[in-house]
């Protein structure tokens, strides 16, 4: 992992001040922030600091970064060459931004820590200076040149614990405040719904950047793309039926999960008349649908073996007009080896039919093991798109490759610390919180790892079909479980850690747990138990952010 970085894409004059916080940015810890180009002012003067490391139990270093030839000569800093040089007064304005950022967090409303230890240092990254340099203002331990560049963050931190006279560095919580002191990443009540509309904007434009995949991918009629949590598969799967159905093709569109079935229906039904898929539902309706009789949810012999079986002896008796010329799996890691006969036999080629699989091994949380019969071409997706980096930072490690994450900055992850059996009151109190604070309860999700949420209970006793439902209406929080909402997204997610039924598929549990959700992670449950199934990496990501019991 690497540090944070504020704003996401910063603007430099030169390259060398680019690759100078590029560097600087993978030395640093990832509980460390780096911000550039923040703007500062007391009413009398305006500065811009070209970097601002906040870094928990070392300090808040201000650094001038002066890219290009510069040179001091007769006590005048100057910047370029070949005529075109200019003065420069870099000590100078790394020592004021440096009071006008401790007095910027004095006034501050939201800072309650006092004024950090602090320095100012001054960043040449391609200039060479001398081993004997010093300058007024600036003694050699305060500069950091290009031959200091691969260890910038080493120098930082000597400089930090060089400096006389400061108090103590800041908290991993301090510099949390600071992000929302500098980055604003807290959401304004009186902003939300907009804030929430653009950044869902922005999650759709990046997925969208993916068809590029499919443009590659159209003239092979047999591929699996495989992707992590929030790598844009659903979407891509419903691109993919959108094209084909267009080029004139019947298509079927299919899942295993009741809840991703309904959201694949109603994405489609946005779609024009003639790029709608034929079928679209979960792989058991299709042989309902083709005459097998319904079975009980608690039979698993009728779902992985009776159902699957009669769906190929029904397939080779059905119309030639009512198979498909094309297949689109979504969440293809949830489909028993069993199925896979059956979805073949629905084509109208078995042989050589389309058929497009989307999956995430990470994500198979159910016992059964399945893979497809027939040879596809594996494509890899390798970034995360729809989570914060400070969500999908948090998951990353569960992951069963390495992602790049892609999405924009956002709060931090919270963690509320109890007891398990503890864990479902406490994300009731954390979902009235947020409603309290604005959040419209359509954007909020509350599921459970393990025995479901009473209101779920209650609701469900009404039907499936009723219970889906509520999903997309917008007068409740949703309250679901783990297994069921696979494929799904809230922009806010409660997530209660209340247990695992089977400890040996928690770690995939968890994954999918903390990937649910796009904008806010509230997580809240034992730290033990995480540690014990999602190991240290997840644990530690959740308890540099943790409260006091209740969260922040």
């Amino acid at each position: 992992m690497t540090a944070r970085l504020f704003p996401d894409d910063p603007q430099f004059a030169h390259a060398s001040e680019e690759l100078f916080v590029r560097t600087l940015r993978d030395q640093l810890p990832d509980d460390a922030v780096l911000f550039c180009n923040v703007r500062l002012s007391d009413g009398q003067q305006d500065r811009e600091a070209d970097v601002v490391v906040a870094w928990p139990g070392v300090g808040v270093a201000v650094v001038e970064v002066k890219g290009g030839h510069v040179t001091l000569q007769r006590g005048e800093w100057r910047q370029g060459g070949d005529g075109t040089d200019h003065v420069i007064h870099p000590v100078d304005q790394a020592v004021a931004c440096k009071y006008l950022l401790c007095g910027y967090l004095a006034d501050h409303p939201r800072w309650s820590a006092g004024r950090p230890r602090t320095a100012h240092l001054v960043a040449l990254p391609a200039t060479t200076l001398a081993s004997d340099f010093m300058a007024p203002g600036l003694a050699r331990w305060m500069a950091i040149d290009t031959t200091d560049v691969p260890h910038a963050a080493a120098r930082i931190r000597a400089a930090l614990e060089k400096v006389r006279d400061e108090p103590d560095p800041p908290t991993a919580e301090d510099v949390e405040a600071l992000v929302d002191c500098l980055a604003g990443t807290a959401i304004p009540q009186q902003h939300l719904l907009a804030q929430l509309a653009e950044r869902e904007a922005a999650c759709d434009l990046l997925t969208r950047d993916q068809a590029k995949v499919l443009d590659l991918l159209a003239d092979f009629p047999r591929v699996e793309i495989r992707g992590g949590a929030g790598s844009g598969k659903t979407w891509l799967a419903v691109e993919k039926a959108r094209r084909l159905a267009a080029d004139g093709q019947r298509v079927a569109v299919m899942c295993y999960s009741r809840g991703l079935a309904e959201f694949l229906k109603r994405r489609v039904e946005t779609l024009p008349k003639r790029q709608r898929p034929a079928y679209v539902g979960t792989f058991h309706n299709l042989g309902i649908g083709w005459g097998v009789e319904p079975g009980s949810d608690d039979d698993s012999g009728y779902w992985e073996e009776f159902l699957p079986a009669a769906m190929v002896s029904l397939a080779a008796e059905l119309p030639e007009g009512e198979r498909f010329d094309a297949i689109v799996v979504d969440e293809g890691q949830d489909f028993a080896q069993s199925w896979w006969d059956a979805v073949l036999a629905a084509l109208r080629d078995p042989g050589t039919g389309s058929l497009y699989v989307f999956s995430d091994e990470g994500q198979r949380i159910f016992a059964r093991q399945g893979r497809p019969t027939v040879d596809l071409m594996p494509i890899p997706l390798n970034e995360n798109l729809r989570n914060t980096k400070q969500i999908a930072g948090t998951f990353s490690s569960l992951a069963p490759e390495q992602m790049k994450i892609r999405g924009s900055s956002g709060v931090p992850v919270r963690f509320v610390q109890c007891p398990t059996e503890d864990a479902v009151g406490a994300a009731d109190d954390v979902a009235d919180e947020l409603l309290d604070d604005g959040w419209p309860p359509e954007s909020v999700a509350l599921l459970t790892t393990h025995r479901r949420h009473p209101v779920q209970v209650e609701r469900q006793a009404e039907g499936q079909d009723a219970y889906w439902a509520t999903y997309w209406q917008d007068d409740d929080v949703f309250y679901g479980h783990v297994l069921g909402f696979k494929g799904l997204e809230r922009p806010a997610v409660v997530l209660a850690v209340n247990g695992f039924r089977d400890e040996a598929r928690a770690k995939e549990m968890l994954y999918v747990a903390l990937s649910r959700a796009r904008d806010l992670l509230v997580v809240c449950g034992d730290l033990e138990l995480i540690r014990r199934v999602g190991g240290p990496a997840v644990a530690q990501r959740l308890s540099s952010k943790e409260g006091d019991g209740r969260g922040r």
